[in-house]
């Protein structure tokens, strides 16, 4: 049995091209696939239970319970409502050392964070402030923030007193005193409070 050869045309040029061209997109493609199965939506999640994305990278060392960091802030329901935001504003100071309640699951991940990094977190019921009362929003939610780390810089002694002071009178009050997280987003502490003056003495007593 004899087998008939037929002959294969060569490519032309601008075939050549369109095919290496088809080749680099399908590379493109896989690698964009691999990307959004994997570190595009990997989060890592902590003992705690908190989950954190890293979205984009800082510079320098990471935040300590000894600093003050000025974040930015937006905090959503899982259906994408935003629920509190400083967008437009300043940024808000936050102490990277905690004992404010409802900011456990920030001031957490701050403590990973660098100056200039961008995390995205998702916080259980138990570390996010949006479940302690804020209005429409049910207190077994998962709040996911995007966090901004814009500056660090060393607590002074003075704001270390403050901190101190606002913690005892979270251990010692209820709710809705000083220092207590506001709905949708982490607070900004509470200066302390003038102190007491001494009252004028009194005269004597008429006999």
């Amino acid at each position: 049995m004899s087998v008939t050869a037929v002959p294969i045309r060569p490519l032309k040029k601008g075939s050549m091209v369109k095919l290496w061209i088809g080749l680099l997109l399908l590379a493109a493609l896989a690698a964009a696939l691999a990307w959004w199965t994997t570190g595009g939506l990997y989060f890592t999640r902590t003992a705690s239970g908190l989950e954190y994305q890293v979205v984009t990278s800082g510079e320098g060392p990471n935040a300590t319970e000894n600093d003050i960091a000025s974040i930015n802030f937006e905090g959503r329901l899982e259906d994408g409502t935003v629920i509190g935001t400083n967008r437009g504003q300043a940024p808000v100071d936050i102490p990277v050392g905690g004992g404010i309640p409802g900011t456990e699951g920030i001031v957490e991940a701050l403590q990973l964070m660098n100056k200039g990094s961008v995390y995205r977190l998702r916080l259980p019921p138990h570390l996010n402030p949006a479940a302690q009362g804020a209005p429409g929003v049910a207190a077994d939610s998962t709040v996911e923030f995007d966090v901004t780390l814009v500056d660090l810089r060393a607590m002074s002694a003075e704001e270390r007193q403050q901190l101190e002071l606002m913690r005892m009178m979270q251990q010692g009050g209820g709710p809705g005193g000083p220092g207590t997280a506001g709905p949708g987003g982490p607070p900004v502490p509470q200066p302390a409070p003038p102190a007491p003056q001494p009252s004028a003495p009194k005269g004597d007593r008429p006999r």
